[in-house]
């Protein structure tokens, strides 16, 4: 048994001795003084004294005893559950001829102090075989981290932290009680029994919860268990709330203390997150009414008791068993419930303590580790005994430490075995019903069973609540009907392009056709042929194609829809360039062409996503984008030239508008209606069939109906009309390079050579106006057809007058005519004459050159020249003589021009030669 008194620090130099009557009185009180000594207790009341002759076995109690700390209440409350197992040891004669001799020290729940306390042990008591105790996790910890090198086997009975699980730090230490992490397998069957195979957790931001929620987190995910979200929250438990809604977390696995655990009920009583849909699981060890405590602080965040015990309604709590529930007598020869009302009896007034259970068995583990430990020094012949046991006496520690492992007995808190220093012990439920908790089933660790009590689990629905709602998946499929009607608008533009395509080819050889290159309109048919064929790609979903030809289809369509785009558009910005190549070079040379229950139902939608789509569809519309407004910018600078065979840029214009117009509203629409399939389709099949249709009949249309009315519209001559910026940049260029032959007398021959052309030119004219003059006196009734003809004519006369006084001004020399112009330079009222008397008009000069149109006079007069003039040059003083030559001509032929159209309006001889002056 234990000696009277336990050895611990000692105290301050006595007082000096009082009078006897006082010294009489002290020895009287010490007895009941010395237990109450900081750092050592004597024995434990009420336990009977060993016989003087039996040698003790001490063991060292570390636990907080005094009433200052908070956990002190747990050492004092399993002080009788000791006493009782130490009395029931002693009466067995388990461990004769010696006795547990426990001495006790406070550890106060403070490092320092309980570090003082075990070393004041180890140097003033005696050779403890083990240590029995540790209450508070951070003294605990120190302590058992050191007792390697003291060769001391640590038993705790109330220190549940994860920490200390870690064998290789702690390789000296064991629990009777469960840890933290005991209660994760029970989750986990509990999990499973109610099939629960998506969970959410929310923790609160201490290391003790931290610990448990990360192993939690392992034991699920092996077990193929889904954790939705995991939330962590420090003061307020709301935004964390609210999350786990939002992702729709049904099954939530709560760690946190008592005082959070109402904010957090008030928080789910706001967000609505109670009743049949939710179930809450939590720690199961919050003191008894625990929510009556901590009202008053719920109150602060609006919640009244009526709304926290509504939440609270039907949650389950989740820690180890303090004692066994089954009816089977123990090692002691007692079932549980018969040391529960021995213990009840025992503590007389001190307060329970959950742990009471644990530390009883505790002592029992002690005592059946100490009785093996000798028989192993026994049977080994070493002649060693146990209490010969020392601080450095490796190999007694060993086998001490191996006893330890070796522990399995049924006690009053079940099963008692250890796994690597683990308590593998009985994890009980209990459940919040009607305002209190009702226990509804307990888990083995041993066995790995779950045992539910029948009738005592209730589920506020008429089921067990689902892990998450569940989802009927309903496919949204493109409606038959509408894509067979969009199918046959297809095919009728599909014939309409094949209509195209063999007019085209039919008529290549025609000059409108062929001016208007028939080779790129082929290959804008095939774009429109390519696009229109996207369509019935685009309508085919799953309920026509298998999952894997859907992948393919989803490539496949997007590249013909591509393809068809580019094909047609830049065959159509091709031509567009070739007739801008042309008409923007001033030199005009030929290049050659280039190339009710909890269910909802979650409409399923096939769609074409890629990894990165995004990127993909931005470098397609920026690629796409780029080459509209190229053919936008080549439809703008081609807007001028009038060769309806070459030129398309109008109607280029209009199909880049209505197409550019249609692309983005479609491509809005088609985004905002993902979730409406037939809708998308109609609306992506109209934009295409729209866009092919316009852009096709905008191209040939015209070209058909100028071939079927005006078939040689094609051949007919017409001017040449250049832009405004041409036209400046003409007369920019005509400016400098005037000056540039002021100054240098190599310029003038080129002045020459020109003025000799316009001569040239002008004597071509006077032989057309002396056949119109023939032709005048020979058939009257043709006098309207001529006028009309010669209009032209009157107006390139007018423009080369225009031009002829320009180079005159810029020459600097006057219009005053050489002798060397005769041929040219008549009197003006010598025209007279030949209009009103044609008989007498002398007859034509041979020509001396091919006759061109009249309309190419003005052009050839701005280039310089007429292509194959075949007269010799002529020779000037300089280049202003030759300048006002031309003019003077000029002059003349409009004079004489002038007076043929007044004749043939019926004015007067007078009046005409007043115009040709």
């Amino acid at each position: 048994m234990a000696s009277p008194r336990s050895s611990g620090q000692p105290g301050p130099p006595p007082p000096p001795p009082p009078p006897p009557p006082a010294r009489l009185l002290l020895l009287l009180l010490l007895p009941l003084l010395l237990p109450l000594a900081p750092g050592a207790w004597g024995w434990a009341r009420g336990a009977p004294r060993p016989p003087p002759s039996s040698p003790p076995l001490s063991i060292m109690g570390l636990m907080p005893l005094t009433k200052e700390v908070a956990k002190g209440s747990i050492g004092r409350g399993v002080l009788p559950a000791v006493e009782l197992a130490i009395e029931q040891i002693r009466n067995e004669s388990l461990l004769r001829p010696y006795f547990l001799d426990l001495r006790l020290y406070d550890t106060e729940c403070d490092n320092a102090k309980g570090l003082k306390a075990f070393y004041d042990a180890i140097k003033y008591g005696p050779n403890h075989l083990m240590v029995f105790g540790g209450v508070c996790p951070s003294v605990t910890s120190i302590i058992a981290e050191s007792l390697q090198g003291w060769n001391l086997v640590q038993l705790s009975f109330a220190a549940t932290t994860p920490v200390l699980a870690d064998k290789k730090k702690y390789p000296y230490f064991f629990r009777t009680v469960p840890s933290d992490n005991a209660v994760n397998p029970a989750i986990l069957k509990l999990l499973k029994h109610y099939q629960w195979k998506r969970v959410g957790t929310l923790t609160q931001d201490v290391q003790r919860f931290s610990e448990v929620r990360n192993d939690l987190t392992g034991v699920l995910y092996g077990e193929d268990i889904e954790i939705s979200d995991t939330e962590s929250f420090s003061n307020d438990p709301c935004t964390s709330v609210k999350k786990l809604k939002g992702n729709d977390v049904r099954i939530i696995l709560g760690q946190f203390d008592q005082n959070m655990a109402a904010k957090v009920f008030c928080c789910a009583y706001e967000e609505n997150m109670y009743g049949s849909k939710y179930q809450w699981i939590i720690p199961g060890w919050y003191e008894p009414s625990w929510w009556e405590q901590v009202h008053t602080e719920a109150n602060s965040s609006r919640c009244l008791r009526k709304n926290l015990l509504a939440a609270m309604e039907g949650y389950i709590g989740v820690d180890f068993e303090p004692l066994s529930s089954k009816q089977i007598k123990t090692i002691s020869g007692k079932t549980p419930q018969q040391y529960e009302r021995e213990y009840n009896n025992k503590r007389s007034g001190v307060g329970p303590s959950k742990f009471h259970g644990y530390a009883y068995d505790g002592i029992w583990v002690i005592a059946k580790t100490l009785q093996r430990a000798m028989e192993t020094l026994h049977a080994s012949s070493r002649h060693q005994r146990i209490q010969d046991f020392n601080y450095t006496d490796h190999t007694l520690g060993r086998i001490i430490l191996n006893a330890m492992n070796e522990t399995n007995f049924f006690g009053v808190t079940g099963q008692v075995v250890f796994r690597n220093g683990e308590r593998m012990g009985t994890i009980k439920f209990t459940q919040f019903q009607d305002s209190r908790e009702v226990k509804v089933g307990e888990y083995n660790a041993v066995a790995d069973t779950l045992e539910i009590i029948n009738d005592t689990i209730r589920f506020q629905g008429s089921e067990p609540p689902k892990d998450k709602t569940i989802i009927l998946e309903q496919l949204r499929k493109i409606s038959l009907p509408l894509y067979s009607i969009l199918s046959a608008l297809t095919i009728l533009g599909m014939i309409m392009a094949s209509a195209f395509l063999f007019f085209n080819i039919k008529n290549r050889n025609q000059k409108l056709i062929k001016m208007s290159s028939p080779y790129m309109n082929n290959l804008i048919i095939l774009g429109g042929m390519l696009s229109y064929a996207s369509i019935f790609l685009f309508g085919l979903d799953g309920s026509f194609v298998s999952e894997k030809t859907f992948e393919t289809l989803c490539t496949v369509r997007t590249w013909i829809l591509t393809v068809g785009y580019t094909t047609a558009f830049g065959a159509m910005f091709a031509k567009t360039w070739r007739v801008h190549a042309i008409f923007k070079n001033v030199k005009m040379k030929k290049k050659p062409d280039p190339a009710g229950r909890d269910i909802s139902i979650r409409p399923l939608l096939e769609h074409c996503e890629n990894t990165h789509m995004t990127i993909w569809l931005g470098i397609v519309y920026a690629y796409k984008g780029l080459l509209m407004l190229f053919g936008c910018f080549l439809a703008w600078e081609t807007r001028n030239v009038s060769i309806p065979a070459l030129n398309d840029s109008k109607y280029i214009g209009m199909s880049v508008y209505n197409v550019g117009i249609m692309c983005i509203i479609g491509a809005a629409v088609s985004f905002l209606t993902r979730d409406q399939p037939n809708v998308q389709f109609c609306i992506v099949a109209l934009v295409i069939i729209f866009c092919s249709t316009i852009t096709l009949c905008l191209v040939f249309v015209p070209k058909l109906i100028t071939l079927r009315t005006n078939p040689d519209a094609a051949t007919q001559n017409r001017r040449f009309q250049f832009t405004q910026n041409q036209k400046k940049e003409d007369s920019k260029t005509s400016t400098s390079v005037t000056s540039v032959n002021q100054a240098s007398t190599s310029r003038l021959e080129g002045l020459q050579s020109e003025n000799h052309r316009l001569r040239m030119k002008i004597t071509e004219l006077d032989k057309d106006l002396e056949e119109v003059t023939m032709q005048l006196q020979d058939t009257p009734e043709k006098t309207t057809y001529i006028k009309q003809s010669h209009y032209q004519e009157l107006n390139d006369i007018l423009h080369l007058g225009n031009f002829t006084e320009g180079t005159a001004s810029s020459a600097g020399c006057p219009s005053s005519s050489p002798s060397s112009t005769t041929p040219t330079s008549r009197p003006s009222e010598a025209w007279t004459p030949a209009v009103s008397a044609p008989a007498s008009a002398p007859p034509p000069a041979p020509a001396t050159d091919t006759c061109h149109p009249p309309s190419e006079l003005w052009s050839l007069a701005c280039k310089g020249g007429r292509p194959g003039a075949g007269a010799s040059p002529m020779t000037e003083p300089h280049g202003a003589e030759a300048t006002g030559t031309l003019s003077a001509l000029a002059a003349e032929k409009l004079g004489a021009t002038a007076g043929l159209v007044g004749l043939l309006d019926g004015t007067q001889v007078d009046r005409m030669g007043a115009l040709g002056t």
